[in-house]
């Protein structure tokens, strides 16, 4: 699929908005999810459709020494980071009204879903986004540190941590 999504990539550089509805078809759930995790409901659309709008413009910087997906959610977290600002007030509130109605949560894997929100929620953006990228997609520690562009170490602390949060959040829900 690899090598699939660079020749799409390579009709997005000619224009070819087919190859491009393609890749979004093929990887937007992807971002949509990581999104999701890093930037809260709200921002998923704007960013995304954001992410989705550089990359058509900017197609031709991709250079592959990485997967697509690699480089689109780099994309994507500096387009999260950039409206990191209002995140913070809106997790807040979002914060204050899941736990307003947690209570009235039956299922207990609802519950630990909540659990794992709360905890993902408890640590920093830059970890959320390192968790999400190792643990959730499954990307390496160099990967992730190329997509967020941090340093190798900050990645390998940031999931060790938020496997340590994740774990602590689980074994007080079960």
């Amino acid at each position: 699929m690899a090598e699939d999504d660079a020749a799409l990539l390579a009709a997005v550089c000619e224009g070819s908005d087919s190859a491009f509805n393609r890749l979004v078809d093929r990887h937007q759930q992807a971002i949509r999810t990581f999104l999701y995790c890093v930037a809260g409901r709200n921002d998923v659309d704007d960013i995304a459709q954001e992410t989705f709008v550089a990359a058509w413009t900017h197609a031709g910087t991709y250079r592959a020494q990485a997967s697509v997906r690699s480089w689109l959610l780099s994309i994507a977290w500096r387009k999260a980071k950039g409206a990191q600002r209002g995140w913070f007030r809106r997790r807040v509130r979002e914060t204050a009204w899941a736990e307003a109605f947690s209570d009235q949560t039956s299922s207990p894997a609802a519950d630990v879903r909540i659990a794992v929100r709360q905890a993902l929620d408890s640590v920093s953006v830059n970890q959320r986004a390192a968790i999400m990228l190792c643990l959730g997609y499954g990307f390496t520690h160099s990967e992730a540190a190329d997509i967020l562009d941090i340093p190798l170490g900050t990645v390998k602390s940031h999931v060790a941590r938020g496997r340590d949060r994740l774990r602590e959040a689980l074994g007080e829900a079960r």
